[in-house]
């Protein structure tokens, strides 16, 4: 089963930016369409971001439009989330996984298998 590692996360101010890091030591992220996911305190979990396997596509939650960006380098088997201008709303523990993929387009609202054990973003002055 597909086993993620999420790193990146840190306390930042608001305005401020964070690249998060998503890597599957053992296994060919090249193989899978890629999801962030976060979970804030007392919230729903909400999908952010996914981008394909090819990277032709991605697929972003409105909250987080024209701020992040989702990209992948596969030689270096890693998935990016570049956040800026963050909010104090965009605090939480944030999670990757592997997402559907339907003819090229990836479903950020959904997951397979498991998550990473997370990182977390706290946005604060």
């Amino acid at each position: 089963q597909l086993q993620l590692v999420e790193s990146g996360g840190g306390l930042v101010q608001p305005g401020g930016s964070l690249r998060l890091s998503c890597a599957a030591p053992g296994f060919r992220l090249a193989n899978y369409a890629i999801g962030w996911f976060r979970q804030a305190p007392g919230k729903a979990t909400e999908g952010v971001s996914c981008i394909s396997r090819s990277s032709t596509t991605t697929n972003y939650a409105d909250s987080v439009k024209g701020r992040f960006t989702i990209s992948r380098d596969n030689a270096k088997n890693t998935v990016y989330l570049q956040m800026n201008s963050l909010k104090p709303e965009d605090t939480a523990v944030y999670y990757c996984a592997a997402v559907p993929e339907y003819g090229n387009r990836c479903d950020k609202d959904a997951y397979l298998g498991s998550w990473g054990q997370g990182t977390q973003v706290t946005v604060s002055s």
